[in-house]
């Protein structure tokens, strides 16, 4: 059963369509599932063999894949059964025939007019062996680079989606209490990740969890002087600090956040580099309004930072919504110096100010709503480097 309403896929589809017409695209491919589900429903963890959803200008979206799953696609998407269209189990991780031609010949067998189709070439789901398959069947039709187009329809949310935003919201907050519950020395990692896991797919209430799409990120000591590592069955130590990088999740709609604990006593300079994020993030949530720039955050925050003596050489922020593994943002907007993306209400980010030191990290990051008149932060969770 889909989660929104009728209206609300009907102008999703309005809007891809007319990004398609400004575009010159008569046929668009979608492969991200983010975009498939956005689009139609289709939620299923399938996204490991090839499927997409076929939009045109006329009459409803094509969910094909996999024959077992669209079974699944009938259980989810809007559509009716003849939009549901599956490829033979033979077709799946076969050296000798490929998927996308199966693909071809319903494009062909439909006949949709006009010869320029849209692909999403940088997509972690369309590979280069699909689109060589494709454009030698399809030779006759002129393809052309669609990365993007229904992410950037993505970036205003409805107040439905909002909704799922709230409550995912309150998933992560009651992560992080299950973090301070439970972290202590001698306590193993991988236990403190599965009491994470717990708490993020129990919920809160009536807001069940979702799995995310980036498992909790949660090195100490020297492995938090870098970003993106997991866990292992080491146990927690006195004198270290560890950052958990973790989201809640609804609906496939991610809020994610990020929060340090130190047990014991932190060093000056952690209390120095904490003192310097949190006026950094405050000077840059005083630039997050409407009319502003995602530039305008991110130097606001660098200038404040650089005058306390830290440096920050990556983004601090980027979209995030609806999203499937590997990744929980929407790969459109960043808050970098040269990112000039108008500021919108409805639009929703992760304000991520992490610092990597030489002894370890500190992240403490906030997701955040772009209102009618400034910003709101999504979560309550206390904003300061913990300490137990």
């Amino acid at each position: 059963m889909a989660h929104f309403t009728t209206e609300e896929y009907a102008s999703r589809l309005a809007r891809t369509r007319q990004s398609m017409q400004e575009r010159g695209i008569d046929l668009l491919i979608v492969s991200d599932p983010s975009n498939m589900a956005w689009l139609t429903g289709y939620d299923g963890w399938s996204f490991y063999v090839h499927q997409c959803v076929l939009v045109s200008h006329a009459g409803e979206p094509v969910w094909w894949g996999r024959g077992m799953d669209a079974l699944g696609a009938l259980r989810t998407v809007i559509m009716p059964l003849d939009n549901v269209v599956g490829y033979d189990d033979t077709y799946v991780q076969n050296p000798d025939k490929h998927p996308m031609l199966t693909l071809a010949s319903l494009i062909l067998e439909r006949g949709y007019p006009g010869h320029t189709i849209g692909v999403e070439l940088d997509n972690y789901y369309y590979s280069a062996a699909a689109h060589a398959c494709l454009t030698r069947i399809l030779s006759n039709h002129v393809f052309v680079d669609a990365t993007g187009l229904v992410n950037w329809q993505r970036a205003v949310k409805s107040d439905a989606e909002i909704d799922c935003m709230r409550k995912a919201a309150r998933i992560v907050e009651h992560m992080h209490r299950t973090i301070m519950e439970r972290a202590e020395p001698g306590l193993r990692k991988n236990e403190l990740v599965a009491s994470i896991y717990a708490a993020g797919i129990t919920g809160v209430d009536d807001c069940w969890g979702d799995y995310p799409a980036i498992v909790p990120l949660t090195p100490s000591g020297m492995d938090a002087t870098a970003p993106h590592l997991t866990w292992d069955d080491s146990p927690l130590k006195p004198g270290e600090c560890t950052f958990f990088e973790i989201a809640g999740v609804y609906r496939r709609y991610h809020c994610p956040q990020s929060r340090t604990l130190f047990l014991g006593q932190p060093p000056d300079k952690y209390k120095a580099a904490e003192a310097a994020v949190l006026e950094a993030v405050a000077a840059g949530l005083d630039q997050a309004r409407p009319g502003n720039h995602c530039a305008d955050i991110a130097n606001a925050f660098n200038k404040t930072l650089n005058r306390h003596g830290f440096n920050k050489d990556s983004r601090c922020g980027y979209s995030i919504g609806m999203s499937y593994p590997p990744d929980w943002g929407e790969r459109t907007m960043s808050f970098r110096q040269d990112d000039m993306s108008i500021l919108q209400p409805g639009m929703t980010f992760h304000f991520m100010p992490a610092l990597w030191l030489d002894d370890g990290g500190l992240e403490v990051t906030e997701p955040i709503l772009i209102t009618e008149t400034g910003v709101e932060c999504l979560c309550g969770t206390p904003r300061n480097l913990w300490v137990k």
